[in-house]
């Protein structure tokens, strides 16, 4: 379509928003009249950093409130003179007796506990955080608690982490970013200080690219996601990085087997500004070079990565931020072939305090995704291959705190795309062919409001809606496709074509996306909740393959791709027991899939103009139960997970239109993580995962031409075979050599050595099964088990902080 009709549902949404605004006004009038705020900011003693998830209570009247992603705080109560609390995890409590007789802004910092917590921090909030929040679906991994993981060579690693978690995991080495209750690694929305990241791995999957020295929080949420996020049907991983320290300069870093790190950080005006930059470059080419011939001298294999951020305080009630990370992968074979690939962002906040009650964000954000590859020497053949997916974006959010018993969240984004399927030109005998496809330009906007209320001692709610509009524009040529009816799982033929101007509308969508969430108090250890989102995902990472490979496309919905939709309904038990030293949770959970993106079988995916015609749509749907048990308390503790859980499809004209497993399905998937603290110097840690092999489409038999055997499937079944259970152990081991005085107390020091083991029992885990001949005799198929590693990996590395 080319004109864009201004939608009723727009209206509706319109008059939503203004009678909210009415209902705001009327609300701080009125409790202007009889209530007096108590805000601020809490911040770490140590460095200036914000505190993320801090209780601020006030015993006397049962009252309070935790600190928002920068901090912020805000409670309003009758006036009166209280004792006020501040406490998080890690940290002394403070206590503050103040005279409230009229709006007090208070500022407060707290100190790091000198005593030796005993305890995996999970949830950083308080004890019983994961009981009384109302947030479920909900892990938040502290950095500290990373840190304690047996990793790949020792280097601590985000991505690899969160695996560890119910509902959470990866169809094995080699394999790109996570999987998240049968989702695709696409349908995940990762950011980095609120700009999307697009291929969260290095090395082809085996690190991340988030640096764990610039990153201060790190919380995934994979159901009842708030209405202020959308864009993505299965998870959200939202990345904080560290504001810079604002008293002192610290350094940071680590040498390990295969890469090393630095990260700076110290004040440029104390307390007002600060900057922190960090970076990592591996030298795997460098170690192998004097192994290779001379032909690969010249060959290339490495990432690295730079991640920059820096504050100002303006004033008391204005402060701003600017973030960036760029890092890449390089990969060539001196002169055959020249490869890298990787994301570059930038983020722009401002955060300003309206009043005492209102609280303003604004972020800016550009997102960069791009390979390149390259074949044979400068001249005469040769052949280049480019490609992006480019973000700009402005998203304006308020938070009202309504009340004690409201916290409105309100506000807006807007994001324009620009997709760069190829960029190719080829060069035979010194004549060029362009083989470049258009660009692709669409526009994804959303206005939303949410609020999080407290009904009674016991009843809690958060609700909120959101409604989302894409447009497709031009400039580019769209394509009307006629698909066979006899057979809707064979590729689809252009039959006609239109051009379109810049920025002319091809084709537009809109969407309500409604949120709900519950908790029910059953007891002070024990409460229930339940959720509801629904999630619209404009965007579609296209790939028929679950290996960490940079040329996936990205492209848009279309007049031809509809959006995918996801609906979730989500029921959990959470309980405490023993003084909070044990949690444990179960969830259930039920996803139900609309137009979700299928591949005929042999689909044509890279530098296709006709991409549209090989891909289909059909339904689809996940279930299943995650429980969680995890010690938090003591010497020794961890956690363990087990998730039963299927994820299918049913597509028209695939598997005899019958349902069949995705791609990403995995029946079983238990994880154990433990950790040992055997004295001041050592302390140990494990991990134990064993997962269900994934589906893969096999021959049921097979055709004999010429003497060649060629495998088959006779009964045109997908997915009906499954590669062999995933399973490993790893161990590692941290001695911290001594310890040093500080301020006149004895406190650890923070340069350690990790002595770790990936894979201790040489499990030759499958990555993929293929099928051919037999290299004695041609008619016979043999199965050939491709496993990316099959032995031990012993490492150490050396990290110090000063």
């Amino acid at each position: 379509m080319r004109n864009f009709t201004y939608p009723n549902s727009l209206r509706v949404w319109q008059k939503l928003l203004f009678y909210s605004f009415i209902f705001l006004i009327l609300s701080e009038f009125s409790w202007a009249q009889s209530k007096v705020t108590l805000s601020g900011y809490v911040k770490d003693a140590q460095n200036g950093e914000a505190v993320i998830g801090a209780t601020v209570y006030i015993p006397s009247i049962q009252s309070g409130v935790i600190t928002n992603v920068y901090g912020f705080y805000s409670l309003s109560v009758p006036a009166g003179n209280y004792e006020v609390t501040y406490s998080y995890i890690g940290y002394e409590t403070t206590k503050q007796n103040i005279t409230l007789n009229q709006n007090l802004t208070l500022d407060v910092e707290l100190q790091e506990s000198e005593q030796q917590l005993e305890e995996v921090v999970v949830s950083a909030e308080a004890e019983d955080a994961n009981v009384t929040n109302i947030e479920m679906s909900v892990n938040k991994l502290e950095i500290e608690t990373i840190k304690k993981m047996p990793a790949l060579l020792g280097e601590v690693d985000i991505i690899k982490s969160i695996q560890l978690l119910p509902g959470v995991s990866t169809v094995g080495e080699g394999a790109t970013g996570f999987n998240v209750r049968g989702g695709g690694v696409g349908e995940n929305l990762v950011l980095l200080d609120e700009a999307p990241v697009y291929n969260s791995s290095h090395l082809f999957g085996f690190f991340s690219v988030f640096n764990p020295d610039a990153v201060s929080n790190v919380k995934l949420i994979k159901g009842g996601i708030p209405a202020q996020y959308g864009g993505r049907m299965s998870s959200l991983l939202d990345v904080r990085m560290k504001e810079g320290n604002s008293k002192k300069l610290a350094v940071n870093g680590g040498i390990g087997a295969i890469f090393s790190r630095l990260s700076v950080e110290a004040p440029i005006v104390k307390d007002k500004a600060s900057f922190i930059i960090a970076g990592r470059r591996s030298y795997i080419d460098v170690l192998a070079r004097p192994f290779l011939n001379e032909d690969l001298q010249d060959s290339k294999f490495n990432f690295y990565d730079l991640t920059l951020k820096t504050n100002y305080t303006i004033n008391s009630k204005n402060r701003i931020f600017l973030s960036g990370y760029i890092g890449r992968d390089v990969f060539s074979a001196s002169t055959a072939f020249d490869s890298s690939w990787g994301n570059a962002t930038a983020t722009f906040r401002w955060n300003s305090i309206f009043s005492d009650r209102f609280f303003f964000n604004l972020t800016a954000f550009y997102s960069n995704y791009d390979y390149e590859l390259k074949f044979g020497d400068e001249g005469d053949n040769q052949f280049t291959w480019n490609s992006n997916i480019i973000n700009y974006s402005l998203k304006p959010e308020f938070t009202f705190y309504a009340n004690p018993n409201n916290i409105i969240t309100f506000g807006g984004q807007g994001i324009l795309y620009d997709f760069v399927p190829a960029d190719a030109q080829g060069v035979s005998e010194g004549e060029t062919t362009d083989i470049s496809l258009d660009n692709k330009f669409a526009f994804e906007g959303a206005i939303y409001i949410g609020n999080e209320q407290t009904v009674s001692p016991r009843l809690s709610l958060q609700y909120g809606l959101r409604w989302s509009y894409f447009n497709y524009m031009g400039k580019g040529t769209a394509y009307e496709f006629e698909s066979n009816p006899e057979a809707p799982a064979d590729r689809k033929t252009p039959i006609s074509s239109e051009e379109f101007a810049q920025w002319e509308s091809i084709q537009t969508y809109n969407n309500f996306e409604p949120r709900f969430a519950l908790k029910y108090q059953v007891s002070p250890s024990a409460s229930i909740k339940a959720s509801y989102n629904r999630m619209v995902q404009y965007i579609h990472l296209v790939s028929n393959t679950t290996a960490s490979i940079p040329l996936d496309v990205w492209t848009p919905s279309t007049n031809n791709i509809q959006p995918q939709i996801a609906d979730q309904y989500a029921l959990g038990y959470f309980q405490n027991f023993k003084d909070n030293m044990w949690e444990t949770s179960v969830e259930v959970y039920y996803k139900d899939y609309q137009s979700v993106v299928d591949y005929i079988d042999n689909p044509d995916l890279l530098l296709n103009e006709f991409l549209e015609g090989d891909l289909l749509s059909g339904i689809g749907r996940a279930y299943g139960v995650e429980f969680y048990v995890k010690k938090a308390k003591g010497k020794f503790n961890g956690w363990v997970s087990y998730t039963l859980a299927r994820s299918e499809r049913k597509v028209e004209g695939i598997n005899n239109d019958s349902w069949f497993p995705n791609r990403f399905d995995q029946t079983h998937n238990l994880n154990l993580v433990a950790f040992y603290d055997l004295n001041d110097k050592w302390s140990f840690s494990t991990n134990f995962v064993i997962i269900s092999g994934t589906p893969a489409t096999f021959p049921t038999n097979r055709i004999v031409h010429q003497g060649y055997v060629i495998p088959h499937n006779s009964a045109e079944t997908r997915n009906n075979f499954r590669i062999p259970a995933y399973h490993r152990l790893d161990l590692s081991a941290t001695l911290t050599p001594n310890k040093v005085k500080k301020n006149g107390k004895t406190r650890r020091n923070e340069s350690y050595w990790v002595f770790s083991l990936y894979n201790v029992y040489n499990r030759r885990n499958a990555f993929s099964v293929y099928f051919q001949p037999n290299e004695d005799n041609k008619q016979m198929t043999e199965a050939i088990r491709l496993s990316v590693i099959g032995s031990v990996i012993p490492s150490v590395s050396y990290n110090f902080k000063f």
